[in-house]
């Protein structure tokens, strides 16, 4: 009877046994359960804090238009000053139009244009009166430590009063009628009635340029000299008898005088651009070599150098070379 409950306390204490390490793995498994997932959790949390919130294609679009516009503005903003040209009237026209576009860009920036003629512009540049000098005509060789930079391309018209019957005349006779060996039109063609010359002022570019196209420098026979190149048209405009020269980019819109042909070429863009049309020349902008333009002169003086002004430069009634 003794081993009998004996065997039976024996059988209840490793059933107690066997229970209680079941309930120790159930146990050790759930906190391992609760201890995975507690972990899952804070590595989930962790990713959506470091992730950055997406930028849709529109307002990347949007703020780099923005950063260009405050860029444009910044630039704009930092050129700043006055630029003085001084020189050429006959590039009235083409500074005109080139200063407006310029300012249009930069509109802290002022550049004045005074009309004195070539030669006080190629003054003004060497002296350093003016930061860029307008000369429309090519420097001489005694015009030394300067530099011309070519902005465009001018034709010279030959101009008549249009009750003139001529239309035409080689450069030979145009020298005849300037240096005083032609002084009739007769002998040209034309009615019966004396020549009268007019023309530039000495150290104009235009006349420069004329003479020495048609071969008269310092030969030139005047009835007047005038100072810019709308008084010559009006002078030759109110005179039967008068001959002249001026601007083709002026004496071509302008019906009171009339713009004869050289040796059979009519005075046109076209022309002057292939270089059939004989008496052209160049519109330069000068500088000193000894002087440091500012950043507002040398902005504008890469501005009219660029390929971007072509088409202003034609509005003017000059070509780009």
């Amino acid at each position: 009877m003794k081993r009998i409950s004996a065997l039976v306390l024996a059988l209840m204490m490793v059933l107690c046994l066997a229970a209680c390490g079941s309930s120790s793995d159930t146990t050790t498994e759930a906190a391992d359960t609760n201890t995975a997932e507690t972990e899952t959790q804070e590595a989930d949390t962790t990713e959506e804090e470091d992730a950055e919130p997406e930028t849709t294609e529109d307002e990347a679009q949007e703020a780099d238009a923005t950063e260009t516009e405050e860029e444009a503005d910044t630039e704009n903003v930092e050129l700043s000053g006055t630029v003085s040209t001084n020189g050429s009237t006959s590039m009235e026209k083409v500074m005109s139009i080139l200063i407006e576009a310029f300012e249009e860009e930069n509109p802290n920036v002022t550049v004045t244009y005074d009309a004195t003629g070539s030669g006080a512009g190629i003054t003004a540049a060497t002296e350093g009166s003016a930061d860029i000098g307008l000369a429309s005509r090519n420097l001489k060789d005694e015009e030394t430590g300067l530099t011309a930079y070519v902005v465009a391309i001018d034709g010279i018209a030959v101009i008549i009063n249009p009750s003139n019957t001529v239309e035409d005349l080689t450069l030979e006779q145009i020298a005849g009628l300037f240096n005083g060996t032609i002084t009739n039109w007769s002998e040209v063609g034309g009615k019966d009635m004396e020549v009268a010359v007019i023309g530039r002022e000495a150290g104009s570019g235009t006349r420069d340029g004329f003479e020495s196209v048609v071969g008269v420098e310092d030969a030139c026979v005047y009835d007047q000299e005038l100072t810019s190149t709308g008084s010559v048209i009006t002078a030759v405009a109110q005179n039967q008898y008068a001959i002249g020269y001026a601007s083709l980019s002026e004496a071509a819109e302008d019906d009171s005088v009339k713009v004869i042909s050289v040796d059979g070429v009519e005075a046109t863009e076209d022309t002057v651009k292939d270089g059939s049309y004989a008496i052209q020349r160049n519109f330069n902008m000068v500088v000193s070599d000894s002087a440091t333009l500012s950043d507002a002169a040398q902005a504008f003086l890469d501005f009219c150098l660029s390929a971007d002004v072509a088409d202003y430069i034609a509005q003017a009634g000059a070509i780009q070379p």
